[in-house]
């Protein structure tokens, strides 16, 4: 029997396509010729558009292609130069009143392209062969390669095929469930991501090539989800979420664990971590899952609530969630907040990098390819966020932007320094 993608899968998958970097870092001088490298470049989306800006919050650039019929546009990964940017585009949704998601949304036409920095070139990729309407990037195996979702007949599937679209090759096969939060190891040879199945959310290894498959994390009471390697790929990190109690994942627990899954212990306890970000006031809400993500010391980043934290957009079980969301605004019954925070894999121990206070939440933190500054989102209760930087040593935090019209920035990731 086919498994039928669900909209909360659909949305998730295309949201979580990954700003991925596939080569290690460098220093900031390129090792051919001496040449300085471009300052430390920041991505970041605000109301609906993306932005790039550098580190020290000049330069900032709104990108806005001039391409007939494109209603939305999403960038999904970087190359190794630093230097070219994978963006989804979409025509205009199929699906709206009278027309189910279910029914129309996988045939709304996307397309991918390949945007350079520098000369502004625009190029459409992913074109040979195509198999079907809507094709959702999900992670750059190399600067030749892709994985690919590809939704046919209402069924989820991702392959692996060349940039231009030739040569896929299933990397999963129909049916057996949707996944996504897909990570590279560093040696580029091997896939973790977790599956959306009938079984529940599972984190699983495999080759880059969708063989050799191995099941890291399954149980039907937790909600595992997006594995992040460590820098020597000897480590897995990945949320811990009792969705159960939790039926909004607002809070997980940090979890490691070996790629083969046989070694394995939890770092946080009592859903520590803030999972499902949600902010802003009534009229400009927005979130999204937070991820952890590895530092140069070999600490794990993360988004740590203070104790009995509650967040001002409240879940609502008792009826559907028809847009991915599904929350009541109740800014009056929250309280606490979330501060960066960096876990050691070792014993569990829990620094505290950023100490914002009662009714402040951060969260997206990352650190700079150089692992000289950590980028991260800040939000009070009943506001939208901005984009902040701060010192790698926990100095100097500053706000770089609010993003378009004041109006909220979220999801900064770094762009990678290039060869």
């Amino acid at each position: 029997m086919k498994s039928m993608t669900t909209r909360r899968q659909f949305l998730a998958a295309a949201a979580l396509a990954p700003f991925a970097a596939t080569t290690a870092c460098r220093s900031l001088k390129d090792a051919g010729g001496g040449a300085a490298r471009p300052p430390a470049r920041i991505f970041f989306t605000s109301q609906g558009k993306t932005a790039m800006l550098n580190a020290d919050g000049s330069e900032l650039r709104w990108f806005d292609f001039d391409v007939p019929n494109q209603a939305t546009w999403q960038p999904c990964g970087f190359f190794s130069d630093g230097r070219r940017v994978l963006f989804l585009s979409m025509e205009p949704r199929l699906d709206g009143p009278g027309r189910p998601f279910e029914e129309y949304y996988h045939k709304t036409p996307t397309h991918v392209w390949v945007h350079d920095l520098d000369s502004g070139a625009l190029t459409e990729v992913a074109t040979r062969d195509r198999m079907a309407p809507f094709y959702t990037p999900q992670l750059l195996l190399n600067d030749n390669r892709i994985l690919m979702q590809v939704v046919r007949d209402k069924v989820g599937q991702i392959f692996s095929m060349n940039l231009d679209g030739s040569d896929a090759k299933e990397f999963t096969r129909a049916g057996e469930g949707m996944p996504y939060g897909l990570s590279l190891s560093p040696d580029g040879r091997r896939v973790a991501y977790h599956l959306a199945s009938p079984q529940g959310y599972q984190i699983w290894v495999g080759d880059a090539d969708g063989g050799n498959r191995v099941l890291v994390a399954g149980h039907p009471d937790h909600l595992y989800f997006c594995p992040c390697w460590s820098p020597d790929g000897a480590w897995l990190v990945f949320q811990d979420c009792l969705y159960k109690q939790d039926p909004g994942h607002d809070w997980s627990d940090l979890f490691l664990s070996s790629p083969d899954g046989k070694e394995q212990r939890l770092l946080t306890k009592d859903q520590a971590l803030w999972f499902a970000a949600t902010y802003g006031p009534a009229d400009n809400h927005g979130g999204g899952s937070n991820t952890p993500a590895w530092s140069h010391d070999g600490t794990v980043l993360c988004s740590h609530r203070l104790p009995g934290s509650k967040v001002p957009w409240e879940f609502q079980p008792q009826r559907p969630d028809t847009d991915h969301f599904n929350r009541d605004y109740k800014p009056e019954s929250a309280r606490g907040g979330a501060e960066i925070c960096k876990v050691d894999p070792r014993d569990g121990a829990v620094k505290k990098i950023t100490q914002p206070g009662e009714g402040v939440w951060d969260f997206r933190q990352s650190e700079s390819p150089d692992g000289n500054q950590i980028i991260f989102c800040r939000v009070k209760t009943g506001e939208s966020p901005a984009i902040w930087v701060m010192n790698a040593d926990d100095t100097n935090p500053r706000e770089l932007s609010r993003g378009m019209d004041n109006r909220g920035a979220d999801h900064p990731r770094w762009v990678p320094q290039g060869k």
